[in-house]
């Protein structure tokens, strides 16, 4: 299944998720090799605390650098597209926070999640950080069908 992503990326030129398919399908060569399945467990225990580490880390970048201050940071909460941002990133962190207990608790939704995902890169042009963000709306959904029943 590693190989079919691999070459669907390869094929609709997704590089991250070439790359990603690689370091995964490595990680489990690697792992049938040793006898050891350690390097696939820690990616699959700890790659995505590594992820968000790394994703926030070239976040913080502009700051660092100096092209995002104190005052552009200020600025930015003037104006409706600060404010909507804002709203945005609030309720991107609170879908991202439920979505990882729903993973954990429900792992059946993790394969529609990868395949939602996929297509929304492969087909729209998308980026490969929605498994986690559609988990947590997935949630919302969920929450809501319950609160109705």
């Amino acid at each position: 299944m590693i190989l079919f992503v691999l070459g669907l990326s390869f094929f609709g030129h997704n590089m991250t998720v070439v790359y990603a398919a690689i370091i995964v399908l490595a990680a489990k060569i690697i792992s049938q090799i040793s006898g050891a399945p350690i390097i696939l467990e820690c990616l699959g225990d700890h790659g995505l605390q590594f992820g968000i580490i790394i994703l926030t880390a070239a976040i913080l970048v502009p700051i660092a650098n100096g092209t995002v201050t104190i005052s552009t940071m200020i600025e930015s909460f003037k104006s409706l597209p600060g404010i909507v941002a804002l709203t945005a990133g609030l309720l991107a962190a609170i879908s991202g926070g439920l979505g990882v207990p729903l993973m954990q608790e429900n792992p059946n939704v993790i394969p529609a999640l990868i395949i939602g995902t996929m297509a929304g890169v492969f087909f729209f042009k998308g980026i490969a950080v929605g498994p986690l963000i559609a988990a947590g709306f997935t949630y919302f959904v969920l929450a809501i069908v319950e609160y109705f029943k």
